[in-house]
């Protein structure tokens, strides 16, 4: 069962019919909406600041989502693909976006509404990316926009699948 823990008062709160994998970790202030899945190895850190995310989320396996003290939380839409291995450090995620393998956006970043931040990419602090944008490279820069191939071939794509993937590990424990 995942590692779900109370601290300095705060409990994470989980929506309906989310999964957390064995060994995810999920502390302190944290919330998260419906259809959510927590895959192995990632952890949600609230222990600094809040973490909120909506609903149809996927954190996939060994990402890390954390916040600075008393400053910046971390902020996830509905329909966010997190993949594996990036970091969202203190910064918003908007509504259907796709976080790309290994990158890390950092403190007061702003990614619009259907963006996608490439793989590997590192979105240096205080970055606003446009919505319907592709950020690439370090430090992140814009590529292109979003056309409608990849905003449903990848975005809406990944995150459908995570939801499907989740389904596969029932019966999961009541968390």
């Amino acid at each position: 069962m995942a590692l779900v823990k109370t601290l300095n008062g705060h409990t994470p709160s989980f929506g309906e019919d989310c999964f957390l994998a064995e060994n995810a970790t999920v502390i302190g202030e944290v919330s998260m909406g419906d259809f959510c899945s927590i895959w192995y190895g990632a952890v949600l850190r609230g222990d600094v600041h809040f973490i909120r995310m909506g609903n149809r989320v996927n954190i996939q396996d060994g990402a890390v989502i954390h916040c600075t003290y008393q400053k910046s939380p971390t902020q996830i839409g509905n329909n966010v693909s997190v993949g594996h291995k990036a970091i969202l450090h203190g910064c918003t995620v908007e509504d259907s976006v796709l976080i790309g393998m290994g990158s890390i956006v950092m403190d007061d970043c702003v990614i619009g509404t259907g963006s996608i931040i490439a793989a590997g990419a590192v979105v240096t602090k205080g970055t606003i990316v446009p919505p319907g944008s592709i950020y690439a490279g370090t430090p992140a820069k814009f590529i292109k926009k979003v056309g409608p191939e990849l905003a449903s071939g990848e975005i809406e794509r990944i995150a459908n699948n995570y939801i499907t993937y989740a389904q596969w590990y029932k019966p999961w424990d009541k968390i």
